[in-house]
């Protein structure tokens, strides 16, 4: 089995004018998708919006530059991941296929392994 990273990449305006009910159908459609998947996935978590982050960057001379805010402007950003194990990508494609993602899409990303 090899590990998979599923990313999350949502539009935080939808996210942020969804009303009540809309953001319960989706954590139930998440627990459901985490019930159904409870095998392969090892964690996964929520992300505050982006307006919450911090970037850290480091410029040609070595110094080190800390600014609010997320690291890209995007239209679409990083709201979440789920960390699973499959046995090749055709599989952690299929398992990444069933996470909701109404107001974007999901990357899949396989686990880099050092020797």
């Amino acid at each position: 089995m090899a590990g998979y990273l599923i990313l999350l990449y949502e539009n935080e305006a939808s996210w942020a004018d969804a009303d009540e009910l809309t953001s319960h159908e989706i954590y139930a459609e998440h627990g459901a998708f985490g019930e159904a998947n409870r095998a392969a996935v090892s964690g996964g978590n929520a992300l505050a919006p982006s307006g919450a982050a911090t970037s850290i960057r480091r410029d040609s001379s070595g110094e080190l530059t800390v600014t609010d805010g997320p690291f890209v402007e995007t239209k679409e950003a990083l709201g979440g991941y789920y960390l699973i194990e499959a046995a090749d990508l055709d599989q952690a494609i299929g398992i990444a296929k069933q996470v909701p993602a109404r107001f974007g899409g999901v990357e899949v990303r396989p686990i880099r392994v050092f020797d």
